[in-house]
């Protein structure tokens, strides 16, 4: 037990910042009825992030039925200032459910986290606005 008491300490000493200036957005990619649709990173900030880690993963309850999907993970070295990067490709299937994305990235070598949760039936097409710097609709989370 002592150990497990240390390690409590130490990570209450660790300062992780809050995560501000950087987006997650479903984004539509094609207007024609079976539209492509993804999911992007965005960073509205003046700096690079570096060492970009995202995990992503659906979760809920469709039809009375519990539905998990897969955890996939995606690493990028660098996301420029005021730039994007897309993630994954999502498929429409998946909008009834909540789409998580945990984003973990450094800034002057300083770790930085965040999740972002796109809710059941938000994707949808009342809801689209046009998404900074990607410049397509979709639904952003600041």
């Amino acid at each position: 037990m002592p150990f497990l008491n240390t390690f409590a300490h130490v990570r209450k000493d660790i300062h992780i910042p809050k995560v501000e200036g950087v987006s997650m957005a479903v984004v539509k990619e094609t207007d024609n009825v079976d539209a492509e649709w993804g999911v992007y990173l965005i960073n509205h900030k003046t700096v690079e992030l570096k060492n970009i880690i995202v995990a992503s993963k659906g979760y809920g309850n469709i039809n009375d039925e519990e539905i998990k999907t897969s955890t996939l993970r995606h690493f990028h070295d660098e996301v420029g200032a005021n730039s994007f990067q897309k993630i994954e490709k999502i498929m429409p299937d998946v909008f009834g459910l909540n789409n998580e994305y945990m984003l973990t990235f450094y800034i002057d070598g300083v770790i930085h986290d965040r999740k972002y949760i796109f809710v059941p039936d938000s994707v949808l097409e009342d809801n689209l606005i046009q998404i900074p710097l990607v410049e397509r609709p979709g639904i952003l989370i600041r």
